[in-house]
Formats: structure tokens, C-alpha cells, sequence
């Protein structure tokens, strides 16, 4: 099974620049089309919060218009800048969504991994949280199926980076979190946005991962007093494929870069 990731797209409304300089819209268009044209193409395709910038119908509908080439299932999930309910609407079709509440989903059996979604949304505000409601419902999902494959998906990650503009807009429950995960060795990766950046670490003995943004990065800066910032670094995205019981992740950029180019002449020869 092959899965893209992509995240933080941050979709405005037609003709505006996030942040007055990002033309979200134009990055996320040559991602789709990188993806599209990707051999084999994945089976699926997950987005891992922050679809759009201010929550807003019109923005998912620009949205979804943009991702239109894409033919694959798509699960996403609500990061700080969506809006619930408009979410919930403009992905309606793919019928994972509770009707109410929290935006949580499980895909049980229906792909070799089973994908749980976590929502870790507090409205209007840049933190994420996991309640106590949030983590009972992690709990008992979990539980129900203990030798399943599982893949846990949520905006925030569950972790502390050293970046302390996006520390400060981290997740509470963390730690109740982690006990958890802890508990169940069928959790193969927990996939996280929010960062606009690939980053790595392991929780409750789980690998976490965070993908790059579709659009632009936030900057590395690990001094206590670095300023809120973002980088144009090259936007990207994750596939992750699993094969064999095993899941190995790959970060892609995207962008004009020249080659492939050989290693070797057609005799087997190394070019040097």
C-alpha cells in the first residue's frame, strides 16, 4: 500500500496571498500535479490539517477544486485554522466524518493499515488539545482492535520540538496521550502536520513523524527568543509505503530540479 501525506496547504479564497506573499494556491496545484503524475500512484492520499487559512466555505470549495485531479480516497483532518463544520460539509462525500462533535474517524478494515483520525481543533485559537472525552474515544478505538496495523493521524503533534513560536501552539494531553500509544505496539506511525517541517522523534516508544508543508516552511531557529517566521524552502510532501509489514516513509520535494541522471553507462560502467 502507497500513501502520500501532504499538509498545511492553507488554502484562501481565489486571487489571496497568505500571509501577503504565499500563493498557496499555486504550490498546491504543482504538488497535485507532481502527485498525479507519480509512478505508481498512490493508493491514497491524506491531509493532515490546516486545509485552508481562515475556515471559510468558499476556501474548501477552491480546495477541492484544486485536488480535483487527483483520483485517489482522500482522509483529511481538522487542523487550528479549519472550521469544523465547514469541513465537515465540504468533504462530505467521503462519508468518514461523524454527523456531530469531534471530528474523529476510524477506517477499521478497509485498507492493509488501519487509519485512525484524531481532532485536535480548539476554535479560534492556534493550540491544539487532547480532552479527556478525546482520549477515552483514542482509548477504547485502540483497543478494539489490538493486532490491527494501525496508523494514527493528528494535526498537532504530540511533542515538543525546541521551535518556541510553535511550542507555544502545541498540544495539552500530551502526556496522557503518550501513555496511551504506549499501550499498543500495533501503532506503526503517528503522522502530524502543524510544523511545516519534516521532523522526527518517538512517543510512548511510537515514531512520530511531521510533514513538510505544501507551501511554505516555518523557520528553524531553535533560540529561545526566535521570532514567529517562515522560510520559502522547497515545499514537499511525504509518501509512505507498506510493504511486508513494514512502513517506510520518504519526504519529496517539489520543484524544477535537474536530473535523474545515471549512475551507470549502459555497459554497467560507473560514470565518473
Amino acid at each position: 500500500m502507497l500513501i502520500a501525506q501532504f499538509s498545511d496547504t492553507h488554502i484562501k479564497i481565489p486571487g489571496k496571498l497568505a500571509y501577503g506573499r504565499v500563493d498557496t494556491a499555486k504550490m498546491l496545484q504543482a504538488s497535485v500535479a507532481h502527485l498525479a503524475a507519480m509512478r505508481p500512484q498512490p493508493d491514497l492520499l491524506l491531509i493532515t490539517g490546516d486545509l485552508v487559512d481562515l475556515g471559510r466555505p468558499a476556501e474548501y470549495e477552491f480546495l477541492r477544486s484544486l485536488l480535483a485531479p487527483l483520483q485517489m480516497p482522500m482522509l483529511v483532518i481538522a487542523g487550528n485554522h479549519d472550521e469544523r463544520q465547514a469541513l465537515r460539509e465540504a468533504f462530505a462525500d467521503q462519508a468518514y466524518f461523524p454527523a456531530s462533535g469531534f471530528m474523529h474517524y476510524d477506517t477499521g478494515g478497509r485498507w492493509p493499515l488501519r487509519i485512525i483520525g484524531l481532532d485536535t481543533l480548539v476554535p479560534m485559537e492556534g493550540r491544539g488539545e487532547l480532552c479527556a472525552d478525546r482520549l477515552d474515544w483514542l482509548a477504547q478505538t485502540l483497543a478494539a482492535a489490538p493486532t490491527q496495523p494501525t496508523l494514527v493521524l493528528m494535526h498537532h503533534p504530540p511533542f515538543l520540538t525546541g521551535i518556541a513560536h510553535m511550542d507555544a501552539l502545541g498540544l495539552s494531553g500530551r502526556e496522557a496521550f503518550a501513555e496511551i500509544v504506549r499501550d499498543h505496539p500495533q501503532i506503526q506511525l503517528i503522522l502530524c502536520g502543524h510544523l511545516h517541517r519534516s521532523i522526527q522523534t518517538t512517543v510512548g516508544g511510537r515514531p512520530v513523524l511531521t510533514c513538510p508543508s505544501t507551501a511554505h516552511q516555518v523557520a528553524l531557529d531553535l533560540r529561545p527568543e526566535a521570532p514567529s517566521a517562515f522560510r520559502m524552502e522547497p515545499p514537499g510532501y511525504m509518501l509512505h509505503r507498506w510493504h511486508g509489514g513494514q512502513l517506510v516513509s520518504h519526504v519529496v520535494a517539489v520543484g524544477d530540479y535537474a536530473g535523474p541522471y545515471p549512475f551507470f553507462e549502459p555497459s554497467g560502467k560507473l560514470i565518473d
